[in-house]
């Protein structure tokens, strides 16, 4: 199948945020209004400068570009405009539930309080849900509240998190640099989100291994991981007299029979040195045969130029899938959504249907 065909199938989205998602014109017309420099002023050469920034194979260097794009997200319009545009775009990708993480805290500067913050953000989505139904399309989007790594207010967050619970809010995440910020440095916010029931997805598994998979499921409880992809650390593969011998190590034994979801980002893990320089290195693949839960996200559209359409059609070249191997992982996402059950089955119905 091409793009056009894929895009045209229903889509989950669980791993996309939102300062990374901005359309290049938006970001120049915003920094206009705000005083804000830019590289470019056309929006196709900014597209590029910005792909061309997160090609260097360092997460660290690769989060610098969104000191660009958080810079003009500062204020309540800019936010919901941002949020609008955001949902519409995942409907022109296809996407028909989509999880849309950020980080509140990044977005203070000029005089909004954290709820504040939630609160535009929701307006923006509910506004694009709107303009998507006005098409005569559906979507349904719900917002990831996330907790900056390096900062210390972890509790702060979650609290935040829970309180908008019933008004757009489905879930909580941390991000960030993950070498040396461990989920350990958040436990009271991830006990205060047990407590509450509230589910939590954590990156882990990016720029930090086994370890950093160990504590966001011992720490962070977490019912996903943000990519997960060097779970492929703990385990061993050996080729000997024509056959394969798996040995799986007690967390991606248990990552894998506990089905824990992996939020994976191909075209992303490539650019920040995840795993691997090709795709074809790149262990999707081998997690899939394996019996892991994959699932296929952009991450951030704008920095990997990328989109799920793009992500499958990546994935469905590489590796030579078919409509049936797609299916699975938007069944796998369906699965991970942090909706209620019924939700979950309504989505699972719409899936089966198109990929059957």
């Amino acid at each position: 199948m091409n793009e056009d065909e894929l895009r045209e199938l229903p889509k989950i989205s669980l791993h996309d945020h939102l300062d990374g998602g901005l359309r290049p014109q938006t970001i120049i017309e915003l920094a206009d209004e705000v005083g804000h420099p830019v590289p470019a002023d056309e929006p196709a050469a900014l597209a590029q400068w910005v792909h061309e920034q997160c090609t260097g194979g360092d997460l660290v260097e690769y989060l610098k570009t969104f000191d660009l794009t958080i810079a003009v997200m500062q204020t309540a319009s800019a936010l919901e405009r941002v949020a609008k545009e955001f949902v519409e775009d995942l409907a022109d990708d296809g996407v028909i539930y989509g999880e849309v993480r950020w980080a509140p805290e990044q977005h203070l500067t000029r005089g909004l309080t954290l709820d504040e913050t939630v609160e535009a953000v929701q307006r923006g989505i509910e506004a694009g849900i709107d303009s998507v139904a006005s098409t005569g399309r559906r979507i349904h989007v719900g917002q990831l509240v996330t907790a900056m790594r390096h900062a210390d207010r972890g509790r702060e967050i979650a609290e935040l998190a829970v309180r908008h619970r019933d008004r757009g809010v489905v879930g909580f995440d941390i991000a960030g640099a993950e070498l040396g910020f461990p989920p350990s440095r958040m436990r009271d916010a991830f006990d205060y989100l047990a407590s509450s029931f509230f589910p939590a997805t954590v990156h882990a598994g990016e720029a930090d291994g086994v370890e950093s998979i160990r504590g966001a499921i011992l720490d962070g409880r977490a019912l996903r991981l943000g990519h997960g992809v060097r779970i492929m650390e703990d385990i061993q593969i050996d080729h000997k007299d024509g056959r394969m011998d798996v040995k799986l190590g007690e967390v991606a034994e248990w990552v894998r029979d506990r089905e824990i979801i992996l939020e994976v980002a191909p075209s992303s893990n490539l650019q920040t040195g995840a795993w691997g320089r090709e795709l074809e290195e790149h262990p999707f693949d081998t997690l899939y045969q394996l019996g892991f839960r994959v699932t296929v996200n952009p991450d951030n559209r704008l920095m990997s130029a990328t989109s799920i359409t793009r992500e499958m059609a990546l994935l469905a070249d590489a590796f030579g899938y078919d409509l049936g191997d797609l299916g699975e992982f938007q069944f796998n996402a369906v699965a991970g959504s942090f909706l209620p059950l019924e939700d979950r089955e309504e989505l699972a119905e719409v899936i089966m249907r198109a990929y059957s």
